[in-house]
């Protein structure tokens, strides 16, 4: 059988529990490449299935208080899909689970006590940005991501379109078979995207909403305000940050939101243009926190540099604006390979490969998202529109 080039779109409406039951049976295979990853990821940090299925049930009181709806609809995707709930968790709380398993609770045995520093770092190198009208050449903002994360990824994404969200607007997300959000944007012009980041903090505090669940908390927001809100609103288990915009016609705004257990910090865009890696930016959560995962990953520093670099110097020239050309061809920095902008495959912790799994761009306001799958092999967009 021939893997396809692009990512299938997956389309669901109805109910939670009809959602999630037509999202399992659209990619069976997909979910079950996800769960069979995940399991072997944690099965390498010594947790047996029976462990990684207590794990999973321990989230279930978490995300039922969060929202019993995402329950139910990750209970779909189980049915859908012919396998346990406790996998589809897996897959939705795989962050907390892969990274703070040994301070969830009914864990582990204390003396297995995680390195939550040197672990924690694992979560992907990507680079995130925005650029509003002002500077766009399409007069419309544009929001764009290269996720970096596990090689295999590149058989388990979809793109998930959800329509009829009871009273939520329609939504276009990039994510994992089985999960309920990544990122993407909605009907509503709000669009997310989500970059790692790592503090002294991280998974020490108790349980917290799971990452999953609070991107798709945002993507079902009505405007900016109420997505920044769900941020703020929200416990957090350990640090992110998620570029937020929203996109209206030939008008937008973004913000970074760089998330901590404790606190939030914001940057926003500097002569219309906002780039994010994974690292702080904030000059407050500079001073504040202490960054674990930096020392494994400093190339984050000089992504960031380069992607706004770049971007800048077309906005530098007379009449410079942005055209998507100009993004793409940022994104696809491979200065430092394997080590850049663009990852391509390279050996990571617990016998895995990373790479920049996908390359996304969004034109909210027009409502078209373009994903390249696995784009340091060839370029080619796929188009999907809300």
């Amino acid at each position: 059988m021939t893997t396809p080039e692009y990512f299938p779109l997956v389309d669901v409406s109805g109910t939670p529990r009809e959602r999630g039951v037509q999202h399992g049976r659209a990619v069976p295979e997909r979910v079950a490449g996800g769960v069979a990853l995940y399991r072997a990821q944690l099965g390498r940090r010594g947790l047996d299935d029976a462990t990684i299925a207590r794990l999973a049930r321990s989230m279930l009181p978490l995300i039922e208080a969060y929202d019993a709806s995402y329950l139910e609809e990750m209970r779909g995707i189980a049915e859908g899909a012919g396998v346990p709930l406790e996998d589809i968790v897996m897959i939705n709380c795989r962050t907390e689970m892969l990274f703070g398993y040994a301070d969830m609770k009914g864990s582990v045995d204390p003396k297995a006590k995680v390195d939550t520093e040197a672990a924690s770092s694992e979560d992907g190198d990507c680079t995130g940005l925005v650029v509003l009208p002002a500077r766009s050449a399409t007069g419309r903002l544009m929001h764009a991501h290269n996720w970096d994360w596990r090689q295999e990824c590149v058989d388990t994404g979809i793109v998930l379109r959800i329509r009829g969200n009871a009273g939520h607007p329609d939504m276009l997300t990039f994510t994992e078979a089985g999960a309920l959000a990544r990122h993407g944007f909605n009907g509503n012009g709000v669009s997310l995207t989500g970059n790692s980041l790592t503090c002294h903090e991280d998974f020490q505090q108790g349980a917290g909403v799971p990452l999953v669940l609070l991107r798709r908390r945002v993507l079902e927001a009505a405007n900016l305000a109420q997505a920044m809100k769900a941020v703020w609103a929200s416990k957090r288990y350990c640090a992110n940050n998620m570029i937020l915009a929203q996109a209206s016609g030939n008008d937008g705004s973004g913000i970074s939101l760089e998330t901590s257990p404790g606190e939030i910090f914001w940057t926003l865009p500097e002569n219309d243009l906002l780039v994010h890696a994974n690292h702080w930016m904030s000059p407050s959560a500079i001073v504040k926190l202490r960054d674990p995962g930096l020392p494994q990953r400093p190339d984050s520093i000089y992504r960031q540099h380069r992607v706004e670099n770049a971007l800048r110097r077309v906005t530098a020239q007379p009449e410079g604006r942005i055209d998507w050309p100009h993004v793409k061809a940022a994104l696809a920095d491979e200065f430092g390979k394997p080590d850049g902008v663009l990852r391509t495959p390279k050996p990571a912790d617990f016998s895995s490969i990373s790479a920049t799994v996908a390359t996304t761009l969004m034109d909210a306001a027009s409502r078209v998202m373009w994903v390249a799958r696995k784009p340091y092999e060839a370029r080619n967009f796929q188009e999907y529109t809300l």
